[in-house]
């Protein structure tokens, strides 16, 4: 009898199941790392400001700090009492006086407003001169005030954050040296197939180069994981069962690609029933339509397993839309895909498929999409020349000059 055909799901209903099982799953060590050594990890404890920010009421110009009251017509001229460089407190401002003052400085007691420079002119004279103030300014200009950026105590940066260039400059606004971070996860990689070579390595016929291993690798590091890679496996079922064995030892998940889908030589999934359990889905998605989830037994425990499809793109893309929400889902970041762009069709999509398609395209000059001319799961061309995916809907026919929604790849890879 013929093996029957699982039922397609949609992504939706796929990200629901892996979801719900890695939230179940979610690493719960963390680290203490220096805050300049934290670029990409994920916060395991919120921060939390010990000062405000700024400090105190700052000047945001080079220029003169005085009170506004004592300028009350244009061209007022007042003696320069004091000068006040970022870094030095400055004394109360007597009344009818300014301080030359420059940007970042602490606004001196007394003062209530910043004349920039450029409105006014400097007067030679005794000690530090005068300065003609050539408009009349108002109370508060020109000052940044204490707490404007961050109050004291507040939460400036929260559990489950990836941390940025900018939060870790925030991070450090509010003094904080070191951070709290979630334990990278540990992901095994390997390939199967005996068709697969390395590059350097010479190529048979039949043989093809293993660019899958080498893609993968990339996107789980720049994902910010450690990765355990096994390389090759041979297709054979006791050295497939071997290999899931080796991979479930200290590792978070074993992801493979290839021997996803029927076939004689395919050893993957019943090695993966043989050490655990495994959900073997049709995904109503173009590229990327077999997966495979499940979970192999260790000590102790079991660590998850996905097995991507064998195609390039298809790899590829099922990676970004499947693996990295459950990878952010096992360090409690928010696992939903990224804000998609809104984005003017500078081509026609008239054969749509009935999965939902993510179509490889790129901005044009004139602000627009175009298509890489070859869709083909197996074209990774397409993947390095493109931007991002259009998310196209099932059977969704698209016009010139229709509004799409695209993926950034640079949202999608990493994030």
């Amino acid at each position: 009898m013929a093996e029957q055909r699982p039922t397609l799901l949609s992504l939706d209903e796929v990200l629901s199941r892996l979801l719900q099982v890695a939230s179940e799953r979610r690493i719960a060590d963390s680290d203490t790392v220096s805050s300049f050594d934290a670029l990409g990890r994920v916060l395991a404890r919120g921060v939390h400001s010990s000062l405000d920010v700024p400090p105190a009421d700052n000047s945001s110009m080079d220029g003169y700090a005085l009170r506004a009251a004592d300028v009350p017509a244009a061209g007022a001229l007042l003696p320069v009492s004091q000068r006040i460089p970022a870094g030095v407190v400055g004394q109360p401002l007597a009344a009818g006086t300014a301080a030359r003052i420059f940007t970042g400085a602490q606004v001196p007691a007394g003062a209530d407003a910043v004349v920039m420079q450029e409105q006014c002119e400097a007067v030679a004279g005794e000690a530090l001169g005068a300065v003609r103030v050539n408009t009349v300014p108002a109370s508060g200009q020109w000052i940044r005030r204490c707490g404007e950026d961050v109050m004291h105590g507040a939460e400036v940066l929260a559990a489950g954050s990836r941390l940025t260039p900018q939060a870790l400059g925030l991070a450090a606004s509010v003094g904080a040296a070191t951070l709290a971070v979630c334990r990278r996860p540990r992901v095994a990689l390997f390939s199967t197939g005996d068709e697969l070579v390395m590059p350097g390595q010479p190529l048979k016929p039949g043989a093809i180069y293993n660019s899958n291993r080498f893609t993968l690798r990339g996107l789980l590091q720049a994902a910010g994981c450690e990765v355990v890679d096994l390389g090759i496996v041979p297709d054979q079922l006791d050295a497939t069962r071997e290999a899931l064995r080796r991979a479930a030892a200290g590792n978070d998940l074993i992801l493979t690609s290839g021997g996803v889908s029927v076939g004689e030589e395919d050893h993957l999934k019943p090695a993966v029933q043989a050490e655990g359990w495994l959900e073997a889905w049709q995904v109503a998605m173009k590229p990327g339509k077999p997966l495979a989830f499940g979970a192999v037994k260790r000590e102790g425990g079991e660590t998850l397993f996905m097995g991507l499809p064998g195609n390039p793109v298809s790899s590829f893309v099922t990676f970004l839309l499947a693996v990295a929400p459950v990878l952010r889902t096992l360090q409690a970041c928010p696992a939903a895909l990224p804000q998609a762009v809104a984005v003017r069709a500078d081509f026609d999509w008239p054969q749509p498929d009935k999965r939902r398609e993510f179509l490889r395209a790129r901005f044009n000059a004139e602000g627009g999409v175009e298509l890489f001319p070859n869709q083909s799961s197996g074209v990774l061309t397409s993947a390095v020349w493109a931007d991002g995916l259009v998310d196209n809907p099932p059977s969704q026919a698209i016009r010139r000059g229709d509004t799409v929604r695209l993926l950034l790849l640079t949202s999608l890879i990493g994030g």
